[in-house]
C-alpha cells in the first residue's frame, strides 16, 4: 500500500508557501469578512474561547479514538504528510480514527487544530478519495476555519443550555445562523483544498458520491449524477425555491450534489490551471488588515454570477434586489469613494 502511495504522488505538484487565499470560495471570505462585522462577534468570540477547553477535546480524542502514526494506519499517516506538505502547512495536524458507521470527518480545535476521520469514511474510500478528504481538511486548518467552526459548535450546545432564556436564546440563533451560512461556502472553499492535494478531479468527484450515498461508485452514472445538480439549481416553482431555502437553513454543509457541481466546475477553471502552474497567491505576501473590502466585492461578483446563470425564480427575485442595492451603493461609493467627498472617487 506504502509502495502505491508513493508511484502515485511521484509527479504531484507541492505549493510552497500557499496562502489559503488562492483556493478560498470568494463567498467564503466575503461571508467570514460580513460574519467579522457582526456587531457584538468579537465578544462572542472571547467569551466561547475562555470557557472552551481545547486540552479536554484532545484529551478525549486521545482517549477514545486510534491516533494515526507509523504504526498505526500507517497508509493513512502517509496521507496525512504527503496532504501537508503539498499544501506547505506549518505543522502537521494530528490524525485521529474513530468508530462511527457514517462518513464523518472534522478539523477540531483552535490552538492545536486536529483532524478526525469516522470508520466508515475509512472502509469506504480508497486512497485516492481518502487523500481528498484529509486535503479538504487541511484546509480548514490552514484557512483557520476550525477556529469559527468549534465557535458554532460550542453556541450550539450553548443555545440548547439557554433555551429558557428567549432573548438570549435569539441572539444565539442569529449568530448561529450567521455562522451556519458561512461555514457552508468554507465547505467549498476546502474542497478545493482537497482538489490541490488529490490534483484528481475523478476521485474527487467519486469521494462527493460516496458521501451522497454511493456505496459503490461503479454502479453510479457520473452524468446522471451532475444532472441532478442542474435539476436541484433549475427548479421554476418559487414553492420549490422556498422550500429550498428552508431545507438549506439549518444545514452546515451544502448538498452533496451542489457541492460535487461546483468543484467540478472549478477543476475546469483557469484558476485552478494557474494554482498547478504555480501562479497563486501566497502566505508572505497576505495583508488581512486591507482586504476585507475586496473580499466582500469579490463575493458580491460571485453571488451575481450565480443569479445570473439561475433559473430559480427565487433566485432571479434576489438578483434583482441586488443589482438595485448594487446601483445605489454604486453611486454612493463614485461620490465618496476616495474619501473626500468631491464626486471624483473612482468606482472599483
Amino acid at each position: 500500500m506504502t509502495e502505491d502511495i508513493e508511484v502515485s504522488r511521484h509527479n504531484a505538484v507541492r505549493f510552497p508557501g500557499i496562502s489559503p487565499r488562492a483556493y478560498e470560495h470568494p463567498v467564503d471570505r466575503g461571508a467570514l469578512a460580513t460574519l467579522r462585522a457582526v456587531p457584538g462577534f468579537a465578544q462572542v468570540v472571547k467569551a466561547v474561547s475562555g470557557f472552551y477547553n481545547e486540552r479536554g477535546e484532545r484529551l478525549m480524542a486521545l482517549a477514545s479514538s486510534i491516533r494515526v502514526g507509523t504504526k498505526q494506519y500507517p497508509e493513512l499517516d502517509r496521507l496525512r504528510h504527503e496532504c501537508a506538505e503539498t499544501l506547505d502547512l506549518p505543522a502537521v495536524p494530528n490524525l485521529f480514527v474513530f468508530q462511527d458507521p457514517r462518513i464523518r470527518a472534522e478539523a477540531v480545535g483552535m490552538d492545536e487544530p486536529f483532524i478526525r476521520v469516522s470508520t466508515g469514511l475509512v472502509e469506504l474510500m480508497n486512497q485516492e478519495s481518502l487523500r481528498f478528504v484529509l486535503g479538504h481538511e487541511m484546509g480548514h486548518v490552514l484557512s483557520g476555519h476550525a477556529v469559527y467552526r468549534t465557535i458554532m459548535v460550542r453556541l450550539i450546545s450553548l443555545q440548547l443550555a439557554m433555551s429558557w432564556t428567549p432573548v438570549s436564546a435569539l441572539g444565539i440563533r442569529a449568530m448561529i445562523a450567521a455562522l451556519r451560512e458561512w461555514f457552508r461556502k468554507a465547505e467549498l472553499s476546502c474542497d478545493r483544498a482537497g482538489l490541490l492535494c488529490s490534483q484528481d478531479p475523478t476521485a474527487a468527484l467519486r469521494a462527493q458520491i460516496q458521501v451522497a450515498g454511493g456505496v459503490d461508485p461503479a454502479r453510479i452514472d457520473v452524468p446522471s449524477f451532475l444532472q441532478q445538480a442542474a435539476e436541484y439549481e433549475s427548479v421554476e416553482d418559487i414553492r420549490d425555491s422556498f422550500l429550498k431555502l428552508k431545507s438549506v437553513e439549518t444545514e452546515s454543509h451544502p448538498f452533496a450534489v451542489v457541492r460535487a457541481a461546483q468543484l467540478q466546475k472549478w477543476a475546469a477553471s483557469e484558476n485552478y490551471r494557474a494554482i498547478l502552474a504555480g501562479d497563486y497567491a501566497r502566505r508572505d505576501s497576505d495583508s488581512p488588515s486591507s482586504d476585507w473590502k475586496d473580499d466582500l466585492k469579490s463575493a458580491a461578483q460571485s453571488y451575481k454570477e450565480s443569479w445570473n446563470s439561475s433559473t430559480d425564480p427565487l433566485t432571479k427575485v434576489f438578483s434583482d434586489v441586488g443589482e438595485a442595492v448594487s446601483g445605489a451603493a454604486g453611486k454612493v461609493w463614485n461620490k465618496f469613494g476616495n474619501g473626500n467627498g468631491n464626486g471624483n472617487g473612482a468606482a472599483d
